[in-house]
């Protein structure tokens, strides 16, 4: 069986793997659909290997086999990609700060007893039981393929929620962006800005429910103190994970404002923190899920709630993964969620 790992910069290789055999533990998934993310984009473009265990972490697939000591999954299930409720007893669980569980973090990252010798660019893998859970039935194959990155979206904005009638912005109109801007949408955002350089993408952005879209910079500042006679917007979700977006993303909020960090930059920012300081500014971010966010988010998704099928943009077999990531690397892709089927 072969797999697609990033093995360099610029540089996808199919490597040789055992078909695999579920440990006691673990779970064998035929894979439908993984999706390429803007992580597997930042370590594409990265000199060096990428872990194996993340290059390629947004799937759905069909179980194939269980280990002996697996009795919530069976055979012929069909899964997406997630992580296990808290343990309990490890020191975030003990001090009752749940969501924050180690184990659940471990398997967030894919590290540990959750580590894989390569992800879901492959027609099958093997992995811990716990990194799965059932798809909702009413989803798609398509939208199933999505839940891991919607439910990143989703526990962000649980996390830092709007007001009732907030004036929200947006920052990046990639596939987290767009999904963001939904979930702001749900959690009741009143004034929703998408700030997006490409044209296409705003145009995407204004589909999915926001009621203004603009260019970064100037025209950005210049919109939201027009639309909130200066004082700025209430909430910030940082979803374009570019350096510059950090402090652009302060100027943006309000004095008393919240800032949500989403999108991952690959290189340190720089800030203007007496800006920060005299704005009160309240940053949060937000790195993964819980257990439970798999389940509410996906039946969201089943409802209408949120709409996938808008930023799935196209799928590809394996063996054309090479050609969709320096596409989706060279900064003109048209593409927004690209899906590998492996079948």
């Amino acid at each position: 069986m072969k797999a697609a790992l990033i093995t360099d910069k610029e540089t996808i290789s199919f490597l040789e793997f055992e078909d695999p055999e579920p440990k006691s533990d673990e779970v064998v998934v035929e894979i439908t659909l993984c999706g390429i993310c803007g992580t597997d984009i930042h370590g594409y473009k990265t000199p060096g290997p990428m872990r194996p265990s993340i290059c390629g972490h947004e799937w759905t697939g069909i179980v194939s086999k269980t280990g002996s000591e697996v009795n919530r999954i069976n055979e012929g299930d069909r899964v997406v990609v997630a992580v296990p409720p808290s343990c309990g007893s490890c020191d975030s669980c003990r001090a009752g700060q749940m969501e924050k569980c180690m184990t659940v973090l471990e398997a967030t990252v894919a590290a540990g007893r959750f580590d894989t010798p390569h992800g879901g660019f492959a027609p099958r893998i093997a992995v811990n039981h716990w990194r799965t859970i059932l798809a909702n039935s009413r989803l798609s194959e398509i939208q199933a393929a999505q839940i891991e990155p919607t439910t990143i979206c989703f526990h962000a904005v649980r996390s830092t929620p709007p007001r009732l009638g907030d004036v929200v912005v947006v920052q990046g109109a990639g596939p987290i962006g767009l999904t963001t801007l939904q979930w702001a949408r749900v959690a009741g955002a009143g004034t929703l800005i998408s700030v997006e350089p490409d044209s296409n993408r705003r145009d995407v952005a204004a589909n999915l429910g926001a009621d203004y879209t603009v260019e970064a910079g100037d025209p950005a500042q210049n919109l939201v103190n027009e639309l909130t006679s200066g004082l700025g917007a209430d909430v910030v979700y940082e979803c374009a994970g570019v350096a510059p977006a950090l402090q652009s993303a302060v100027d943006l909020a309000r004095r008393g404002g919240k800032v949500s960090l989403i999108g991952l930059a690959a290189s340190d920012a720089i800030t203007k923190p007496g800006e920060w300081l005299r704005k009160e500014i309240s940053v949060f971010a937000s790195l993964g899920y819980t257990h439970e966010e798999f389940e509410m988010s996906m039946s969201y998704v089943a409802d209408g709630k949120v709409d996938l099928d808008a930023i799935h943009t196209g799928s590809i077999p394996l063996t054309e993964i090479q050609q969709a990531f320096s596409e989706l690397s060279s900064g003109t892709s048209g593409q927004l969620k690209v899906l590998v089927d492996p079948r």
